[in-house]
């Protein structure tokens, strides 16, 4: 038993090596910048981190928030569509179309969005093409709407792929008796269908909403206006000023944001469990 151990502790070793090299020491160490200055506990660099950027602190927490709910509305109607249809056209339309942004890194994501959302982009020619809006109407959506809807874009195929996943994997049985009685589609998603897979749905929210607090390269690219993210003002910070504490400020504050959203998972799994 033990030369079983000792080679479990061998094969884990690299792994935890690496966690621990790549996670853990850079998180102790944007801890103890944040919260010390000149060798003393302080919380000066918070301080600062608010009276600067309180504006952009709300503003990342309010878009996140809002693309998190936005997500949670797309991929429950393209998951409830594909588990519930009975247009087998659409049914295999979303499944050939729905998981495209999956493998699209964010940073093309963002190129893509200044090309689409622009005043003379994409979206605005088509619109004046077809005769629903005249070019002097043109407005660039360069700005919050645009951080949002790649936000939506990106992670809204990633959280209806797991939830039509587990869609698919529930009993049929309890459905189709639904379904027999009369109930509709839509009842049929809200009051049997989702209940059920509450659990999938808040996993994949939560993986959402830290992955896009921690995303740079779209509130840069797509919104350079002010307000903007918190991403954006770290680097500022570093780049322009050489200013870690500040940007390891910022960075627990992102922590906090995240740990909110954890708090909320685990507390509605114990709520489950407890039922």
């Amino acid at each position: 038993m033990q030369n079983i151990s000792r080679i479990g502790l061998v094969l884990v070793a690299p792994a935890l090596a690496l966690v621990a090299l790549l996670f853990l020491y850079p998180l102790g160490y944007s801890l103890l910048a944040a919260f010390t200055r000149e060798g003393a506990l302080s919380l000066d660099h918070f301080a600062k981190a608010i009276e600067l950027y309180s504006t952009d602190i709300l503003f990342t927490l309010v878009m996140v928030i809002l693309a998190t709910i936005l997500i949670a509305i797309v991929s429950i109607a393209i998951a409830g569509a594909i588990t519930l249809s009975e247009t087998p056209w659409l049914v295999t339309a979303l499944k050939a179309l729905y998981r495209w942004p999956l493998f699209i890194p964010f940073i093309v994501a963002a190129q893509c969005m200044r090309t689409f959302l622009a005043k003379n982009g994409l979206m605005n020619n088509t619109f004046v093409s077809l005769g629903l809006i005249e070019p002097l109407q043109a407005t660039s959506f360069l700005d919050w709407r645009g951080i949002v809807a790649t936000f939506v874009w990106k992670q809204a195929p990633f959280v209806a792929l797991l939830l039509a996943g587990a869609m698919a994997s529930l009993d049929r049985a309890t459905i189709e008796a639904a379904r027999n009685l009369g109930a509709s589609r839509l009842r049929l998603l809200f009051e049997i269908v989702l209940p059920q897979v509450g659990r999938t749905l808040m996993v994949a929210l939560v993986l959402s909403f830290v992955t896009m607090l921690s995303v740079l390269s779209v509130p840069m690219m797509v919104a350079g206006s002010q307000p903007t993210m918190i991403t954006v003002d770290m680097a500022f910070r570093i780049n322009a000023y050489g200013d870690y504490a500040v940007a390891n400020a910022l960075g627990v504050i992102s922590y906090a944001m995240t740990a909110v959203a954890a708090w909320f998972y685990l507390r509605h799994n114990l709520r489950e469990d407890r039922a």
